[in-house]
This record gives C-alpha cells, structure tokens and sequence, in this order.
C-alpha cells in the first residue's frame, strides 16, 4: 500500500518561495491565500545572526482531522494516503480550518470553499511529481512512498535526523523536517513581527480578519512599552539612578531574539458572532425547555397552557434564529442541505443538525397539542423525548469544538459540562422570569442572558487568536 509523504530540509532551504509560485501556478491559487508558503525565523543579534526558511503545507496526516470533521466529507484519504478535497461538496463552513493543526486550509476567495495542498494529485496520477518539488532549485523538498524503505524519503528519514511537528496534535502527520529548530516548530516560540506581502488574506477568510491585523500590528507592543517606560524613567530617575536603569535598557537590546520575519497570510477569525450568537441562541432554545419540563416533572411547577406557550414559542423562535446563524455563517449557504444529504456522520456538525432538528420536531408537535387542543397528558410524553434532545443541542457544540484539533478548545475536557451548565443557567435566566414577572428578577435574567452573550463571544474567539504555525 502506497504511503505518500513530504521530507522539508531545512539545512539547504534558501527561502526562494519557488515552490509557493509553483504551486500558485499548477493549481491557479488566488492571490491572498497559499497552498504551500515559506516561513522565515530569524534570530540571534548582528554579526552572530542567523535566518531559517522552512517549508508548510498540508502534512497529509494519516489520522487527518479535518476529515472528520467535515460534515459532507469534502475531505477525504485516499488510498494512497494523500488528503484530497472535493470542492463541490464543501459548503464553506470552516471547521476543517479549526480543525487543522497545522493551519494548511484556506477558503478560496473565488469559490467560497476551502482548499489546500493535495499533493497534485492530478500529476501523481500520471506518475509525475508535485510541482513544488520539481521546481525546487535545491531539492529540498523530497516526496514518495514513505512505505517503500528502497524510495529516496524512507532512505532520508531512515538516517537523517528528522521530527514532525506537534507531534502531540495525534494526528500522526507525513511532512518530516530535516534538522528543523525549536523555535520553528513552535509557534509560541515566536510573535508576528512585521508585515510583508501577501501577508493578509485578500478577500478577508474569517469575517474578523480586522483582528489578526491588530495582533500582526501589536506584536512588538509589549516590548516597545517596556523600553519607553524606562527611557521616561531614565529621564526623571536621580543621577544615581540613571546608570542602573541605563545598564538594563542595553541588557534588554542586547538580549539575543528569535522573530517570525514572514509567514504565510494571516486568516482573522474564521468562527465569528454568527457561531457565537448560535450557541447562545440554541442555549436559550434549549434551556427555556429543558428547566420547564424538568420543574414540571419533578412536580415544583404547573405548566398551564399560558406558560407552555410561552415556553415552546421562545423554543421554536430562538431555535429558528440559530438555523439562520448557521446557514449565514457558511461561506456556501446555498448547500446547507448537503449537511443532512450528505452527511459525515463522524462529524459533529451533522449529528448536531439532526439534534436540532429531532428537538424541533418535539416542540412543533407540543405545539401542536396545544393548538388542537389535545390531551395535556401528550405534553407529558413528549417531555421525555424532548429532554434529552434539549440537553444534546446545548451541549453538541462543545463535543464539534472538541473535534477541532487545531484549537485550545480540543483541550479542554469539560468542555461538554461548562456548555451544560450554561444552557441550564441561561434556560434559567429565561424561565424564571416567565412564571414570576417580577420587575428584579426580569432584570436579574436579562443581566445573566448578557454575561452569558459575553462569555460566549470571549470563548468563541480568543482560541482562534492563538498561532498555528
């Protein structure tokens, strides 16, 4: 069985970008985005500098994660081990980028949907290599059948010294670097420091791209501070003073730096207040209901027919305004059927839509009861159909961002009870107020329904800020 993979090294990598325009090239790649690009690390202090160029991509991982969480499995292993994509089955909405530890995907500007490095497939299909590795002029990147220990890459990785990156992501990833160093591999390890072409998406990929410019724009911000505090210090410090502070302001310039000099086109905020208004709807939806009828069977509320009314109408009508966040937040929303035409049932995103729509269908049939005025015991039944549909869409958001490797979200194992517990606090929030009408308490809810719209849009964001790469 073919096994295809990359080998990057980084000793004799002159930073040309010849693979990037190679690729550009072969595959008519927007300007804005790339499907492979070079990223520079500089470091050390003049005369004693160094630069390192090193090459990213699609890492083709034998256990990708962007295929799993593909709800219409636009992406997919192939048999070969490439990780190809299909792109009239994506509909745009993101979560193989979020999902994607290595930050290779893109939203192509032109077609709305997502794309990245699928190793030309279509030359390898007629035995020709990638075109990057044909065009680089110091055969620096090396690709073949990791499986086949008589190929050139089993031989180079089989004795040279190589390593992946994040190893830890589980990923199991098929890009080897020769002699990468630390401060390459990882992205904390250094800030965005300067801004260089194409260095922002052109089209703006996330709908808060904004805020990926502003961290590229304040990288240096905390360093800059630092040094004008102690020049001001300097000035109004006593003679005595103004050597000591002297003496650190040219240790700190002295101090030896690695720096990210150029790297690809920053994507902003891929997930932005639609996702986060979702969440925070389907929880109202869902909470609203769920503290209704367990109040109700646990015999601390009568539910007369004002107060079900109440409750189903905020179900359905704020169950109705997270159907629509979802569809607007697709960069493809034409195809949201494809979510349930074409499902990828390892997906969370299409499990999640069944949710919803399993729990829709138990509030238009309450609803219904009502309406016709049929026996209240109906209610009852429905109830125990209806609560655990309730708990699930409050929580399946949590268990789809666990999916999305790429982000601090994935580590985070109690993640699904945090979501839990917003959904009964808010549903609390809601359904309080309902039953007493009392002006504080009214207030008392509205104020947790706004802490809670905070927190989500804080939660749903800030992971997105962190560097991949």
């Amino acid at each position: 069985m073919v096994n295809y993979g990359f080998v990057i090294d980084n000793r004799t990598c002159i930073g040309c970008h010849a693979c990037t325009v190679a690729c550009k090239s072969e595959h008519d790649v927007p300007i804005g985005v790339n499907r492979t690009h070079v990223k520079y690390i500089e470091k050390g202090t003049y005369p004693d500098s160094t630069r390192e160029f090193s090459v990213h991509r699609c890492n083709h991982c034998e256990d990708a994660p962007c295929t799993t969480i593909c709800p219409t499995t636009a992406l997919f292993t192939r048999s070969d081990g490439i990780v190809d994509f299909d792109d009239e089955r994506c509909i745009g909405c993101k979560s193989c980028m979020q999902a994607c530890p290595y930050d290779a995907l893109y939203i192509d500007p032109n077609k709305g949907t997502a794309a990245k490095c699928n190793y030309c497939a279509h030359r390898i299909e007629h035995s020709y290599e990638p075109a990057c590795v044909i065009v680089c002029p110091t055969e620096s990147i090396v690709s073949g059948d990791l499986d086949d220990a008589d190929s050139r890459i089993a031989q180079l990785i089989a004795s040279q010294n190589t390593t992946v990156r994040k190893p830890e992501s589980g990923a199991t990833p098929n890009v080897h670097y020769i002699e990468a160093s630390e401060e390459m591999l990882d992205p904390a390890a250094t800030d965005v420091t300067g801004i260089g072409m194409w260095t922002d998406q052109a089209f703006g990929v996330g709908h808060f791209a904004k805020y990926a410019e502003s961290r590229i724009d304040s990288a240096d911000t905390s360093s800059m501070i630092v040094q004008l505090a102690l020049e001001k210090k300097a000035r109004q410090a006593a003679p005595r003073d103004q050597a000591i502070i002297r003496d650190v302001m040219e240790r700190l310039e002295n101090e030896s730096w690695a720096k990210r000099s150029y790297d690809q086109p920053s994507k902003g905020v891929l997930w932005g207040w639609e996702v986060s208004t979702y969440i925070w709807t389907k929880a109202i939806a869902s909470g609203t209901y769920l503290v209704a009828t367990l109040l109700m069977l646990a015999g601390l509320v009568e539910m007369t027919d004002e107060l079900w009314w109440a409750t189903l109408g905020i179900g359905i009508g704020f169950l109705a305004v997270t159907g629509i966040m979802l569809v607007i937040d697709l960069d493809r929303p034409e195809r949201f059927l494809y979510v349930l035409l074409r499902p990828n049932w390892d997906s969370w995103l299409v499990k999640g839509a069944y949710v919803l729509a399993g729990y829709g269908a138990v509030l238009a049939a309450s609803a219904a009861v009502l309406l016709l005025d049929l026996d209240r015991e109906l209610l009852i039944y429905l109830a125990y159909a209806g609560i655990p549909l309730a708990a699930l869409t409050g929580i399946y958001t949590a268990w789809l961002f666990q999916q999305a490797k790429g982000r601090s979200w994935a580590k985070d194992g109690l993640l699904p009870l945090k979501f839990m517990v917003e959904t009964l606090v808010i549903g609390a929030a809601v359904f309080v107020p309902l039953m007493q009408r009392d002006p504080l308490v009214v207030a008392a809810g509205a104020a947790l329904l706004a802490v809670a719209w905070i927190h989500d849009k804080q939660m749903v964001r800030k992971p997105q800020m962190e560097p991949l790469l």
